[in-house]
């Protein structure tokens, strides 16, 4: 087995309850029905880390937990309150580095004033809230339940309270939508000046309700237009392209994003959440817990923790095309150094695969760096698949 380096440790936590779930998104994600038993859902996912922590050995080799992540799901539908007690119960059993990026995830039209306060009063700060768009007609087409004003309110009071930073999540290529009403949509969100803008391509998913009845969604001329004068309009209001659909202030970077793109480790507690751990003995091993609520809550009630759904271990060959599919994401270049140290690879291993990339025009080649071209860019898919293992 190649030494690894084991590199930073982030905590995914997933919430699953949404008050209703909209037609693009194939997120591990429940409809709200009655009460949602929060109390023992924390309870559930603190025992789910525990558990981890046990089995992986982690309170053996203690690593600072680097960022924390609360997805969904609407995880601002659970109180306050409660989410203080999570954010206590992880730093109970994970040290924090000392400028931890605690991120929770809120549509607008489930906050106001209060509980974003409060939210930030227990440990969260920052926010990355879902507006997705400020046209009424899209919101309705994409199942969204808040209005433009209540997404405008929501950017507003993320300043007015003082987040160390907070995120817009913005979508363009929407159903039946013109050039003219996707940048309308990006220079509102530029207006609301936030720390950290989310803009990325509407795409159907299977499993969802637009992949079982396709909308209509503008051509790829339409959406190349978009994205040029959308890529300008962002560089020319001081924000930085620094992945293919994150673009921030200087120095606003979502650092748990980075880590997952910098193929990081992760640990992943709730319903149908993943992780991602390296260990220096070599081993790379991935992660699922269970994924419906019920069978979730089941493994605390029962007394016996199966939160663990599947382990598998990523194998030597199918490195390359896993760091690579998360590293050349990323606008900056890729150190060499880095690719041996987090899959313990040698750099003979990919020759091929490389020389491939660099005769193709997707990356250019210095002795210390790779770096993805405008050309790798555009065909993303077709330069990461050269790394894929062939059978």
């Amino acid at each position: 087995m190649p030494v690894l380096t084991p590199p930073p440790l982030s905590l995914y936590v997933h919430i699953p309850w949404c008050v209703q779930k909209c037609p693009y998104c194939d997120f591990n994600s429940h409809a709200q029905k009655g009460e949602i038993p929060e109390s023992q859902y924390i309870d559930a996912l603190l025992e789910d880390l525990k558990t981890d922590i046990e089995k992986y050995q982690l309170e053996n080799a203690p690593r600072l937990l680097h960022s924390i992540f609360i997805g969904g799901g609407t995880p601002s539908l659970i109180s306050p309150q409660e989410i203080g007690r999570l954010l206590r119960g992880i730093e109970a059993l994970l040290p924090f580095e000392d400028n931890i990026e605690i991120t929770m995830e809120a549509n607008p039209g489930t906050i106001e004033a209060e509980r974003f306060a409060q939210f930030q009063t227990q440990g969260v700060n920052r926010i990355s809230i879902g507006v997705q768009s400020f046209e009424q007609e899209k919101l309705q087409a994409l199942g969204r339940i808040h209005g433009q004003q209540e997404a405008i309110n929501a950017a507003k009071l993320a300043h007015q309270i003082g987040l160390k930073s907070f995120n817009l999540d913005l979508m363009h290529g929407l159903p039946n939508q013109t050039q003219a009403q996707a940048l309308a949509d990006l220079d509102k969100a530029i207006e609301l000046d936030p720390y950290h803008l989310s803009w990325y391509q509407l795409t159907i998913e299977p499993n969802t309700l637009f992949y079982s009845k396709p909308p209509i969604l503008p051509d790829d001329d339409d959406l190349w237009d978009i994205f040029e004068q959308g890529h300008q309009r962002l560089t020319e209001a001081g924000y930085v392209q620094y992945e293919i659909s994150g673009y921030s202030k200087p120095g606003y970077q979502c650092r748990h994003n980075l880590n997952y793109w910098h193929f990081g480790d992760y640990l992943g507690i709730g319903c149908g959440s993943h992780g991602k751990l390296s260990f220096a003995d070599g081993r790379i091993v991935r992660t699922t817990k269970v994924k419906h609520p019920r069978g979730y809550l089941a493994a605390l009630n029962n007394l016996v923790k199966p939160y663990l759904d599947n382990e598998t271990q990523v194998e030597s060959e199918d490195r390359p095309f896993e760091y690579f599919m998360n590293r050349f994401r990323l606008i900056e270049a890729c150190p060499k150094a880095e690719f041996i140290q987090r899959t313990g690879l040698k750099l003979d291993d990919i020759d091929g695969p490389i020389s491939q990339a660099k005769l193709q025009g997707f990356i250019t080649e210095s002795d210390s760096h790779w770096q993805v071209t405008q050309k790798g860019k555009l065909f993303f898919n077709d330069l990461i698949e050269l790394f894929v293992e062939e059978e």
